[in-house]
């Protein structure tokens, strides 16, 4: 079976070339980490205690693992730490948000960078974030007596149609996990009827509400509010998130509301860092005078439309917002994550196609802490509205944050299930999770 893989993921390389290769001369992607990805080389670890080995695809799964490490090393300050990552942007991030651990390119799915990568780092347990299911890296895994485990774990319809024609394999590689944390009972009875033994499956609840801070106050935020010169008079409109015709949604809504309320600021956050350009140029055309994030601090300026283009700083950009349109909601990006400017008390509003984060968009929206916006038109109107209407953008912001608080706990009760999978460490080394893994020669 890995063999056969090999087989098929080979073909499909050798089929999707001509367009990798366009994105690694376009946006630079693919260009780095080919001994990790394709080799397995990634740092090797030296120290003989335990190690955890998390694993996120991207930007989103690497922000999530952070209430995840600080809770595992709140309750094992000596336990060894690694994480991985699939793309550029996700590295780059886990680099920067988690500097004192060593970080990685995932090998790709071939049994020998799998089966390298494993000898390398010698974890006593692989945590998959989210939904990465990968046939060779869990056999590789469990054949090396390393226990598997998935943690928030989500299927969508839209997944659990297509795996749903592949039920024998998706039954064998499931029943090989030792432990499913699912986010519902709705994403549960999905992994159950693609025959996931119901001892492995547990719904915990989303990571994602324990990693929503909701301090406006952090230090963070106070020191990008301070650069952007943003006064206890201005109203911050925030559009993070967004994917391409969405930033144009939010320059004509400010474009139509600057003039009679002059107190308001536009942030807008691009999902990818590869559009930062692309986005740069809409604002230019739009003739609206605007600055980049990464020119803050150079100028006396303070600027009324902003181009946030760093990535991983949208958590605490949230925390300046006052009003919050969360994009990939227009589009079909099947949303993005609400809940970080729900916690902070922000009127909250997204597009309609909200499934990847169904539930909670569901339940912000039941709860009265988010709007949802038929059409990219109404933004105007429902950020004039919080303009005008102080008590409806106060009232979705406590509704919000209300939500968020009573949703809490999913990471504690992640990790009591986590813990009995790996044994108990010895020695302090891990206290430095980055001094017991030295870098490949």
């Amino acid at each position: 079976m890995p063999y056969l893989l090999n087989i098929l993921y080979l073909l499909l390389l050798v089929a999707a070339s001509p367009w990798l290769i366009y994105a690694a001369v376009r946006h630079g992607k693919y260009r780095e980490g080919f001994r990790e990805k394709f080799l397995g080389l990634v740092p090797r670890r030296e120290g003989s205690e335990s190690c955890v080995w998390l694993h996120a695809v991207s930007v989103g799964e690497v922000n999530l693992l952070g209430v995840l490490i600080k809770e595992l090393r709140g309750r094992r300050p000596n336990q060894a730490i690694v994480v991985s990552s699939t793309t550029r942007t996700g590295l780059e991030l886990a680099r920067k948000k988690y500097p004192d651990v060593t970080t990685f390119y995932c090998p790709l799915d071939f049994s020998w960078s799998v089966r390298a990568a494993l000898r390398r780092v010698r974890p006593s347990l692989l945590v998959l974030a989210e939904l990465e299911l990968w046939p060779n890296l869990i056999g590789a895994a469990v054949d090396a007596g390393v226990k598997v485990a998935v943690v928030n774990g989500r299927l969508s319809e839209k997944s659990f149609r297509g795996y749903a024609r592949i039920r024998p394999v998706m039954r064998r590689l499931l029943n090989k996990l030792s432990l499913v944390a699912v986010q519902n009972d709705e994403y549960r009875a999905r992994f159950a009827a693609l025959g996931c033994d119901d001892a492995r499956l547990v719904t915990t609840g989303s990571l994602k509400f324990d990693g929503a801070t909701g301090d406006r106050r952090n230090p963070a935020t106070r020191r990008l509010a301070d650069l952007a010169g943003f006064s206890d008079q201005d109203v911050v409109f925030l559009a993070g998130s967004t994917q391409e015709g969405e930033e144009q949604v939010a320059l004509d809504a400010y474009r139509s509301l600057a003039s009679d309320f002059p107190q308001l600021r536009l942030v807008l956050v691009p999902r990818h860092a590869e559009r930062f350009e692309e986005v740069a140029k809409l604002c230019e055309r739009s003739g609206l005078p605007y600055i980049r994030g990464s020119s803050l601090g150079r100028t006396d300026n303070s600027p009324r439309i902003l181009l946030v283009d760093a990535i991983g700083e949208l958590g605490a950009w949230w925390g300046t917002a006052h009003i919050a349109f969360v994009g990939g909601s227009f589009g079909d990006r099947g949303g993005q994550n609400m809940l970080e400017p729900a916690a902070y008390g922000a009127a909250v509003s997204f597009g309609p196609n909200t499934w990847n984060f169904r539930e909670i968009a569901g339940a912000l929206v039941a709860a009265g802490g988010a709007v949802v916006l038929p059409e990219p038109n109404s933004l105007v109107s429902f950020v004039r509205r919080c303009l005008t209407d102080a008590e409806f953008a106060d009232e979705l912001g406590r509704r919000a944050r209300e939500l968020v608080a009573a949703n809490l706990g999913a990471t504690a009760r992640t990790v009591d299930l986590l813990l009995p999978l790996v044994a108990e460490p010895t020695g302090d080394r891990s206290r430095r999770p980055s001094s017991d893994i030295r870098r490949a020669a």
